[in-house]
C-alpha cells in the first residue's frame, strides 16, 4: 500500500506483558473512572466527590461486621468464580451457575427441613454436604451430557437449566413456607439451629471463608498441574487435537462440567448452612452471572480471582452505602460503579493489544517539471 495512503494507525496484537505492567494498566483505568466519576458526581448532584468515594470505603471497612459481611460476600462471588473456571477453560460456557447454586441450596435446605429432627449437626451436615454436592454436579451433568453426545449448544442449555431451578426452588418455598400462605419458608431450624454451620470464635462466616480458601487452592492446582486438567486445557485448545492424542472427549466434557456444577453447590451450601439459613428464588442474587465476569477478568486464575471478587462486591456494598447516605437513587450510585467497571474491562484491550502508528513520511526527490 502506498504510504500516504495507509491508516494513521493500526491495532496489533500485543506481546505478553509482565503482570506488574498489566495491573499498572488496570490501575490507571481506575484512576481515570474515579477522575470521570469526580466529575459527574459534581456535576449532577453538587456533593463533594472526596466524601462519595469516602461512603463507597465506609460501605465496606466502616465497622467489624461491615468487614466480615464484605468478605464473606467476596467468598460467596469466590466461590462460584473458581466453580465455572474449568468449564470455561474448556471453552464450555456453563452460564448455568445460577441454577447449580439453587439446586445445591435446595438440597441442603431439604436436608435441614427433613432430617433436622433425627439427626444430630455431626452426622447431619455432612449429609447436607453430600447432598448439595451431588444436586450440584448432576444439574452440571445434564447439559454437558447432551453436549457430548448430540453437539447441543451449551450457553442457551445452562441458561435454561436456570429457570428450572427457579420453578423447582419455588414450588418447594410453597411446600414448606411457614406460616402457610407467608410465600416463604423463614428461617430453618430456628430454634434447634440444626444444620447451621457452627461458629468458629465469635464470627458466624469464618468458616465459609476458610472453606472457599481451601477450594481455591484445590481448583489451581487442579487446573494447572493434574492430569485432568492438563485434558481440559487440550479440550479447550483443540478437540481435535484432544481426541489424536487418545483423550476421550466427551468423558472429559462430562466430568468437567460435573466438577464445576458441584463447586456452584458448595456455594449453595454455604448461602443456606453458613449464612441465610433459608432458602429463596433469588438467594444466588446473580452470581452465577457475575461470576463469568469475574473469572475473566482474572484470566480464569483462581488467586486472581480474589482481587477481582472483592472489587466487585467492594462496589456493590459501596452503591448502596451511596444510596442510603445521601438519599441519592440507586441508579445514580450504579452509574459511579459502572464506569468504574466499564474502564476496567476496557483496560483489558490494551493490555492484549496495541495502537501502532503510521510512521512519518519519508521525503522524496521529485524531478522539475
Amino acid at each position: 500500500m502506498n504510504e500516504k495512503h495507509a491508516p494513521l494507525f493500526h491495532i496489533a496484537k500485543r506481546k505478553s506483558l509482565t503482570w506488574y505492567k498489566a495491573w499498572g494498566i488496570r490501575l490507571l483505568a481506575i484512576l481515570l473512572a474515579l477522575i470521570l466519576d469526580a466529575l459527574i458526581t459534581t456535576l449532577v448532584t453538587g456533593l463533594n466527590p472526596l466524601g462519595v468515594y469516602g461512603t463507597i470505603f465506609k460501605g465496606s471497612f466502616g465497622s467489624m461486621r461491615k468487614f466480615w459481611v464484605l468478605m464473606q460476600n467476596i467468598s460467596i462471588l469466590l466461590c462460584v468464580s473458581i466453580a465455572v473456571t474449568p468449564a470455561f477453560k474448556m471453552r464450555f460456557w456453563n452460564v448455568g451457575g445460577e441454577g447449580q447454586i439453587l439446586v445445591g441450596a435446595l438440597a441442603t435446605a431439604a436436608c435441614m427441613i427433613l432430617l433436622g429432627n433425627s439427626l444430630p449437626n455431626a452426622i447431619l451436615i455432612p449429609v447436607m454436604v453430600l447432598a448439595s454436592v451431588a444436586a450440584g454436579a448432576v444439574w452440571g451433568l445434564i447439559p454437558a451430557f447432551f453436549k457430548a453426545k448430540w453437539n447441543t449448544n451449551e450457553t442457551l442449555f445452562t441458561l435454561m437449566m436456570n429457570y428450572v431451578a427457579t420453578q423447582l426452588v419455588a414450588y418447594f418455598v410453597i411446600v414448606w413456607e411457614v406460616p402457610k400462605g407467608a410465600g416463604k419458608i423463614g428461617i430453618i431450624n430456628q430454634s434447634t439451629e440444626a444444620g447451621w454451620f457452627p461458629m468458629i470464635g465469635t464470627n458466624r462466616y469464618l468458616i465459609n471463608i476458610i472453606i472457599v480458601a481451601v477450594l481455591t487452592f484445590f481448583v489451581y492446582y487442579y487446573n494447572r498441574f493434574s492430569k485432568h486438567g492438563y485434558e481440559i486445557a487440550v479440550v479447550g485448545g483443540s478437540e481435535k487435537t484432544a481426541r489424536y492424542v487418545g483423550i476421550n472427549v466427551q468423558k472429559v466434557i462430562m466430568r468437567t462440567m460435573a466438577l464445576s456444577g458441584a463447586l456452584c453447590g458448595v456455594a449453595g451450601l454455604l448461602l443456606v448452612a453458613g449464612t441465610n439459613h433459608t432458602v429463596t428464588t433469588s438467594i444466588s442474587g446473580g452470581r452465577g452471572f457475575t461470576a463469568v465476569m469475574v473469572a475473566w477478568l482474572a484470566k480464569f486464575n483462581p488467586f486472581a480471582m480474589i482481587l477481582t471478587s472483592f472489587l466487585i462486591v467492594f462496589l456493590e456494598r459501596g452503591a448502596s452505602a451511596i444510596s442510603s447516605d445521601f438519599g441519592l437513587n440507586a441508579s445514580f450510585a450504579d452509574i459511579i460503579t459502572g464506569i468504574i467497571l466499564f474502564f476496567i474491562i476496557a483496560s483489558e484491550f490494551f493490555i492484549n493489544y496495541q495502537l501502532v502508528f503510521r510512521k512519518g513520511h519519508r521525503k522524496t526527490e521529485g524531478k522539475e517539471a
